[in-house]
This record gives C-alpha cells, structure tokens and sequence, in this order.
C-alpha cells in the first residue's frame, strides 16, 4: 500500500517539478533544483528518519504519512528528471505545428507533447516503480509493518533466518516482475497505437 501510494505522489511531484524545471521563471527553476539536489544527493534512509523523528512531531505526522511523503519525494526527484527528458526528447517541431493549428500552450503538452514523452520514458519510469518498491523497505526503520518488518518478527520467533528472507526476496521479485510485465503489454500496445 505504501508503494502504491508514494508511487502516485511520486508521479505528480515528478511532472510539477519537471514542469517547474523547464519554466521560463528563474524562481520556479531554482526552487525546481533546490528540491532535485537536495533530496537526490542524500540517502532516503536519512530523509524518512528526517521526516518522521525532525518533521513529523512539528507536523503532526504519524509513521504511515511520513513514510510515503518520505518516498514521495525521493522517487519524486527522479521521476522529475524522466519526464524532463522525455518532454525534451520531443522535437520542437511539434510544438510549432501545434501553435500553427490554433492549440494552446496546455493542450499542446496535453494532446501532443505529453502523450509522445510518455511513451518515451515508460521503460525509465518502471525501472523506478521498481526501485521505489524495493526502497519502501526501509519504512521497516521506522517500525512499520512491511514486508521486511514482518520478516523479522518471523525470524525471531522461528529462528528461520535464510528460509525467511529467501521467501521476502521471492515476494519482491514476484510484485516486480508482474510490475515489469504490466508495462511490457502497455508499452506494446501503445507502441502499436503509435503506428
């Protein structure tokens, strides 16, 4: 549940940041990069200890809010920089043709630019859906009850250390594999509807 949800986060930080990198306002653009360096240039173990034991007594935020805001916003940053550079990816071509045709600047990244970029980044935003689930294991750090946590609750009371965490492994792989797998037949088929 939490990936789940820290994924959906993730996705809308990314496009406002990604939108907030490529405006022509200086402001949008550095407070845009402030984000992007600090949060990908430390661990995502200390940024859930920061918000869960620095910002979640000023917030009043719980275990399960500060873990996803947690993941929200290191998935976030990156997935920002995909979609950047999927939107970049488009030739300026289509823009102009858009212009040309009477549309906006909103429905030319809606109906043109954006539906081009997605295509473009899916398989980098599924390698990180992929990451973000293996990362939410470290909510474990904050006594939340994961996979990880629940492993190590098994092991101390069955002393079945390597049975335990091979069946844990077993389970990640099998969500991201059917994860991969998912996006193969959405990449197919928007493959074949781009044709």
């Amino acid at each position: 549940m939490i990936s789940g949800i820290s994924l959906v986060f993730a996705l809308i930080i990314g496009i406002v940041t990604a939108f907030l990198r490529l405006s022509h306002a200086p402001v949008a653009r550095l407070l845009a990069r402030l984000y992007l360096e600090t949060t990908r240039n430390t661990p995502l173990l200390i940024q859930i200890f920061f918000i869960y034991f620095v910002l979640g007594p000023v917030l009043g935020l719980q275990r399960f809010p500060s873990a996803i805001l947690a993941l929200s916003l290191f998935e976030g940053a990156y997935v920002s920089e995909i979609i950047r550079s999927g939107i970049l990816s488009i030739d300026s071509g289509q823009k102009e043709a858009s212009f040309s045709l009477g549309l906006n600047n909103y429905l030319t990244y809606r109906l043109v630019i954006l539906p081009q970029a997605i295509r473009n980044t899916l398989p980098p935003l599924t390698n990180q859906a992929i990451s973000l689930i293996k990362d939410s294991a470290l909510v474990s750090t904050i006594a939340i009850y994961d996979l990880t946590m629940q492993a190590q609750m098994i092991i101390a009371e069955t002393f079945l250390t390597f049975e335990i965490w091979f069946t844990i492994a077993l389970m990640y792989l099998l969500i991201t594999i059917t994860l991969s797998c998912i996006v193969s037949v959405m990449e197919h088929r928007l493959h074949n509807a781009g044709q």
